[in-house]
């Protein structure tokens, strides 16, 4: 097991794990794709078939979940990217069994049954799979970069898939007031930067249209809706630094 202690600011302390594990301290904080990135490299060096990424605010439910993704993924060598079926904490409402890409929105959607795309909160990949299409992209730094990688692997020749019999927990906000500066910024700004990587060329020109409305909507919040202002300053300098073609962390 690797744990990756992404964030200066906040050092993990030394918690007694019950079995042996790597913790890898980054210098700073390489964003969420940069910090996965780091224990991906370590986990190909020591020979990894597959490796599985699972965020820190992830709640293991059934201790099989991770025997049953990699049996699912023997079973077809096609298959190069899968995840469990993810539920919210503490419920039984289903979070995530499946990712559709909308592309006319810019969004990687949570939609039952559809493999486009499997959430990065966890996340089995095969080895053959990252060699063939690499790490995750970092210019991203949070969000959409699971999408992304998603779609290398399926244009690569690979497969996503959802296993139903493999189940976690996630903890997931409820509430839009909890939604903070950064997340609108990385989903405005992410959303276009997505489209001019991945789309096709009609859909490009459809998102970079409707980034000017956006832009022009958030600014009539910001003069008139003051409890709208911080949503809409952190949409507007999202839209602001894509068209700036600032990519990476926030600054």
């Amino acid at each position: 097991m690797i744990v990756i202690d992404n964030d200066p600011k906040h050092r993990l302390a030394d918690f007694d794990f019950p079995f042996k594990i790597t913790k890898i301290v980054n210098a700073e904080n390489l964003g969420f794709s940069g910090g996965n990135n780091a224990g991906i490299r370590y986990a190909l060096e020591k020979g990894a078939d597959y490796v599985l990424l699972l965020n820190n605010d992830a709640k293991i439910i059934d201790n099989d979940f991770l025997k049953n993704l990699v049996l699912f993924a023997e079973k077809n060598d096609q298959l190069g990217i899968l995840g469990p079926v993810i539920y919210r904490e503490n419920t039984n409402e289903i979070h995530f069994s499946g990712g559709k890409i909308n592309w006319l929105y810019n969004k990687a959607e949570h939609r039952k049954g559809k493999n486009d795309y499997i959430t990065g909160a966890c996340l089995l990949i095969k080895r053959r799979a990252i060699e063939k299409i690499g790490l995750m992209p970092e210019e991203y730094f949070l969000y959409f970069e699971d999408a992304e990688w998603c779609l290398r692997a399926r244009r690569a020749g690979f497969l996503c898939a959802v296993v139903p019999r493999a189940k976690i927990a996630h903890k997931v906000s409820e509430n839009a007031k909890e939604y903070s500066f950064s997340y609108v910024y990385y989903h405005y700004r992410n959303g276009l930067l997505f489209a001019k990587r991945n789309a096709p060329f009609l859909i490009k020109i459809i998102a970079y249209k409707i980034s000017f409305f956006n832009y022009l909507k958030e600014l009539i919040k910001l003069i008139f809706m003051p409890s709208k202002r911080q949503w809409a300053k952190a949409a507007m300098k999202g839209i602001g630094d894509f068209w700036k073609g600032k990519t990476g962390k926030l600054a």
